[in-house]
């Protein structure tokens, strides 16, 4: 027994024995740890009911309209009908609108056809899903609040959007011709106020009888600012500049306001009727200078015939105060029928009227020009 051989023999034994002991206590410990955790982060999850008895836990991102947002690491991003759901609780506080503006904060869950949200205000508020408006996340709700506060103090880069028109036609041959036109519009529109900007071009000539004739030379432009009086009245400035080489026309300087009305405004429908004075300064290459104020009456459409087309046409007429009986009016129209969400075709016509121009000149002058049209912006938040 006092060999020493056997001794450490014994020793060995039992340490194995204390190993295997201690392995098999370790690998329980962390079976059990792991089914603690994953019962903890089962119950730290959010959790939907659907009314055919499955369910779903994750995260809660929002609800706006008839969806509402998960995030689950079984199903990943899911949409899933509000209908379609019966119960919901929450492991994290939700930001809950109400259909009367009132948001209430707190953990919430579900008990047949009504909420309840666990505040650390208040305590627990009761309320229907009836009255419910939106659900948003913590991290949704400050991004959501964040856009607010752009609409409500936008930088003068923000939220612009319209459109870019380009058109060619040329022919070679028996005859020699060249037109081309380019276009663009663009608006800032806020809940408050908006900002316009256009401009035309268009040039053509002519090489058919052996030399180079100037068929169409003009150019015109301008921007304008409205600013909401109320829901449907508006006051509006503008500055209108144009060119006109057929014409002998070198600059006609238009500054001009009044006021507005929404007389008609619908998702598909948008029609401003307006009335004002404006101050008009013609520049001409035969060095006569004409000054005079007139009355501004106008209106401007815009009506979406399908998903695809749009039609829009602006009319306004300057009566002349300063030669009675005198007049002038502008007239544009288009219509474009979208191809992508970014391009179109479309169609545009423009007429210029004077009553009284200089010597040699024609009193109308007409526009009607074709091609491409590319977007941006319009999206409206």
């Amino acid at each position: 027994m006092n060999d020493p051989g056997t001794q450490e023999l014994a020793r060995f034994r039992i340490g194995a024995k204390i190993l295997v002991c201690g392995g098999k206590l370790m690998l329980r410990t962390i079976l059990i740890l792991a089914s603690v955790f994953a019962v903890a982060g089962s119950a730290l999850a959010d959790q939907i009911s659907f009314n055919n008895g499955d369910r779903l836990s994750g995260t809660i991102v929002r609800l706006d309209g008839d969806s509402l947002e998960m995030k689950s690491e079984v199903a990943g991003d899911i949409k899933v009908p509000w209908k379609t759901i019966v119960q919901v609780s929450s492991s994290q506080p939700l930001y809950v609108t109400l259909n009367d503006d009132q948001v209430v904060v707190g953990v919430v869950s579900t008990s047949g056809d009504r909420m309840e949200i666990e505040t650390k205000e208040t305590g627990k508020v009761t309320v229907s899903r009836e009255a419910i408006r939106s659900i948003r996340s913590q991290q949704e709700q400050a991004a959501y609040q964040a856009q607010i506060d752009r609409l409500r103090n936008p930088k003068l880069s923000d939220f612009w959007s319209g459109f870019a028109d380009a058109g060619l036609s040329l022919t070679k041959g028996n005859s020699d011709t060249t037109t081309f036109n380019v276009g663009m519009k663009a608006a800032r529109t806020t809940s408050r106020d908006k900002i316009s900007v256009y401009f035309t071009s268009l040039y053509a000539k002519n090489n058919a009888v052996g030399r180079s004739i100037t068929t169409a030379d003009t150019i015109f432009g301008g921007t304008r600012y409205d600013f909401n009086v109320t829901d449907r009245l508006f006051a509006f400035g503008l500055t209108d500049l144009e060119y006109n080489k057929l014409q002998n026309l070198d600059l006609r300087l238009v500054l001009g306001g009044g006021l507005g009305l929404h007389a008609k405004k619908t998702e598909r429908t948008l029609l401003d009727v307006f009335a004002g004075a404006s101050y008009n300064q013609e520049f001409f290459s035969t060095d006569l200078t004409r000054r005079s104020a007139e009355i501004l009456l106008g209106e401007e459409l815009s009506h979406k015939v399908s998903g695809a087309t749009t039609i829009s046409e602006r009319f306004v007429l300057y009566p002349n105060l300063s030669e009675t009986g005198e007049y002038r009016f502008t007239f544009d129209s288009s219509a474009a029928t979208k191809l992508r969400e970014w391009l179109a075709w479309q169609v545009s016509f423009s007429d210029r009227f004077i009553s009284n121009p200089i010597p040699g000149i024609k009193k109308n002058d007409v526009l009607l020009t074709t091609g491409i049209r590319l977007t941006f912006g319009g999206k409206k938040l």
